[in-house]
């Protein structure tokens, strides 16, 4: 079965059911500005958060060769950066690289760990390391997760700036021209001050998509025990089945409608795959974790000192979409 995740089950050449919701995206995006907003302003503003998660979305879902075989095709698609925040390529770029599983959770090697390096951490401000804590809690990561995020991966896109990275600045120039397209279409066209924009739809599209991304991975010394199954939950929809994440993790070229089949098919397969990482809904892992963190921030294992003779003389630098530091990093990863 983990042989098959390489291929395309049941591939086609376009995949119609993602490109009517790409098109029913926008489209609600664009209806809701300009024909909810002026009457029901605050109804506008928290459906347009949905749409912008939506829209989070179907960016990972392109980010994995959907809804046709053309790579540019599926970014002209969702590229419109109505999130405002994350370019399209850099988005691709860096969540390619997490789907190493074997590196999963490694707070230099995953772009998207959660965990920092003990020694980092560290030399954090306690003002840091305290927002820090407060985010592994799922509230914390809710509320606080989408700023944290957003000025760590900014910082850390600035830096890449620096270095002179040529396909971060390529990125970046198509993300500029897509906003400006947007910016003047939330401003001018459905009348809302780019400041609520940010601060209400971008906010919560963030926060809802953290609910998800909150739980998604942890430490274990089995690559499979480190990703998630969540059975159920009424926002699988804007998750694209993703809340089924191991079964994307092995198999991350299946479409996201083919997903809740799979894992039915095999069900007893896939928790044992993972040791049985498997909440039944998202409400159980509020109701455990809600104001406790359920992860330290520094990680378990992994990056416990510095390593002067691999982690100091690297050929590639580590990027984060949660942000927040990055460090250097060897050109292969270190045998823990």
């Amino acid at each position: 079965m983990v042989g098959a995740g390489k291929r395309r089950i049941g591939a086609t050449a376009i995949e119609w059911p993602t490109v009517a919701l790409i098109a029913a995206c926008y489209a609600i995006w664009l209806a809701t500005g300009l024909l909810v907003f002026p009457t029901y302003p605050a109804a506008a503003l928290l459906l347009l958060g949905l749409v912008l998660a939506m829209q989070s979305s179907l960016m990972h879902e392109a980010s994995h060769g959907h809804p046709t075989r053309k790579s540019w095709i599926n970014e002209l698609l969702v590229g419109l950066p109505v999130g405002l925040v994350y370019p399209f390529r850099r988005f691709k770029a860096l969540h390619l690289r997490h789907h190493a599983d074997e590196r999963l959770t490694d707070p230099f090697d995953d772009p998207e760990s959660y965990y920092k390096a003990f020694w980092k951490h560290e030399a954090l401000p306690a003002w840091l390391r305290g927002l820090l804590r407060i985010n592994n809690t799922m509230i914390g990561r809710f509320v606080l997760g989408p700023p944290l995020g957003t000025v760590g991966f900014l910082l850390e896109e600035a830096r890449a700036f620096g270095a002179d990275e040529r396909d971060a600045r390529k990125a970046w120039a198509l993300h500029l021209a897509g906003l400006a397209i947007v910016l003047p279409v939330v401003h001018y066209g459905f009348g809302i001050p780019l400041w609520l924009y940010v601060l209400v739809p971008v906010w919560l599209g963030q926060s809802i998509i953290s609910v998800r991304t909150f739980a998604e991975h942890q430490w274990s010394e089995r690559p499979d025990g480190r990703t998630i199954i969540v059975e159920r939950s009424p926002l699988a929809f804007f998750f694209l089945n993703n809340n089924l994440h191991l079964v994307h993790h092995k198999l991350p070229n299946v479409a996201w409608y083919k997903l809740p089949k799979l894992f039915r098919d095999r069900r007893a397969e896939w928790v044992a795959m993972n040791g049985g990482y498997v909440f039944p809904n998202y409400f159980a892992l509020l109701k455990n974790f809600a104001f406790s963190p359920k992860e330290p921030v520094v990680h378990p294992v992994l990056r416990r000192a510095p390593e002067p003779g691999r982690a100091f003389r690297p050929r590639v630098r580590g990027r984060s979409l949660t942000g927040l530091g990055t460090a250097p990093v060897p050109a292969e990863p270190p045998k823990e």
